[in-house]
């Protein structure tokens, strides 16, 4: 893993929770030093661990043992206070708003090594590296449908995108968005949640609804909720 720039943050606080999640954003802002500069101000109250920017450098916020203030409201699983339970990644990039793009091979070289070294410190499944869309569908996007969440798959870094074995279990929409909570998702906004598990896990089509493919994909991901074939076996990274 190449060096870590250390860049203080002073927005955070005590932990609550042990470290069990990894959740990855973009900056959504116009460049690097946009976001550096909000990420340390003391009057944005928001911060990050890490930051990695497009090249490839690491810059430490905040330390991994403090609660940094990253997800804001947001729910995973049963957990309601992110920040307390994760380490927060932002990705250089300007987002929807600015311009978005895909992330540059030397930037996704440098987050995989980080992404590898947390979990592993930490024990954290992949099943727990999400986005931030994942855990805030109703305000969030990011790390948004450009991000290359097969290549983390690939390297037990995250969970597969299910490609075989898909049958359409024919839920309504309502019966989707119970399987949908059931997998982990915050479903108060069903159309969000719904957005949120598309950019995720069907990124070529990101329209809010339901259909087959989106029920199939949901179907399989429940039935192997617990790893088997939809986790990679880790590499050394």
């Amino acid at each position: 893993m190449s060096e870590i720039i250390d860049c203080p943050s002073p927005n955070h606080d005590e932990r609550t929770l042990p470290v069990t999640m990894i959740v990855l954003h973009y900056t959504g802002m116009r460049d690097a030093a946009s976001a550096i500069a909000r990420l340390t101000d003391p009057e944005a109250k928001v911060s990050s661990h890490y930051l990695v920017a497009e090249d490839g450098q690491v810059m430490r916020l905040v330390p991994e043992e403090r609660r940094a203030w990253h997800a804001g409201k947001a729910f995973w699983r049963g957990i309601t206070d992110v920040n307390s339970a994760s380490i927060g990644i932002e990705i250089v990039n300007p987002g929807h708003e600015f311009g978005y793009r895909p992330f540059p091979k030397p930037q996704m070289d440098a987050l995989i090594p980080l992404i590898s070294d947390i979990s592993d410190r930490h024990a954290i499944e992949p099943t727990n590296i999400v986005g931030h869309s994942d855990v805030a569908p109703q305000r969030k996007q990011d790390p948004g449908e450009l991000f290359d969440w097969e290549l983390l798959a690939k390297l037990g870094l995250a969970l597969r995108r299910p490609r075989h074995g898909l049958a359409d279990p024919h839920w309504t929409p309502g019966g989707f968005l119970l399987a949908l909570e059931r997998f982990g998702y915050d479903v108060g906004d069903g159309p969000a949640a719904v957005t949120a598990f598309q950019r995720r896990f069907r990124p070529e089509t990101i329209d809010g609804i339901a259909d087959g493919e989106c029920r199939a994909i949901l179907l399989r991901l429940l039935l192997h909720r617990e790893g088997d074939e939809l986790l990679e076996p880790k590499k050394n990274v």
